[in-house]
């Protein structure tokens, strides 16, 4: 089954980190993509990148930023093949981000 694995990211994880800090979890990252489950996989630019479409009024309200204020920041995302659950929620532990104060959301992929 394929599992989207949605990183969230805590504003700041990187501040203060030094170089070789900053290889290492990419580092990190390099090695999920490496895994033969990851199908695939893509950081996203900062969420002061992103433009936002809603209705509003019965016509559409375009607005720089993300849709909402949050503590985490949607940052990339993984698509994955795993046996099930558990495998999806193994591959998700081993995303730096979790370490970093921020958070996986694992949700099944609709196969259509």
């Amino acid at each position: 089954m394929r599992y989207a694995l949605l990183i969230n990211e805590r504003p700041g994880a990187y501040d203060g980190l030094d170089d070789d800090e900053r290889a290492g979890v990419s580092a990190r990252y390099a090695a999920l993509m490496a895994d033969e489950r990851v199908i695939a996989g893509e950081r996203l630019q900062p969420a002061a990148t992103a433009t936002t479409v809603r209705m509003d009024g019965g016509g559409l309200l375009v607005t720089d930023g993300p849709f909402a204020d949050t503590k985490e920041i949607l940052g990339g995302f993984y698509i994955v093949e795993a046996a099930d659950l558990d495998e999806a929620l193994e591959l998700a532990a081993a995303i730096p981000a979790v370490r970093m104060g921020g958070s996986v959301e694992v949700r099944p992929v609709e196969v259509r």
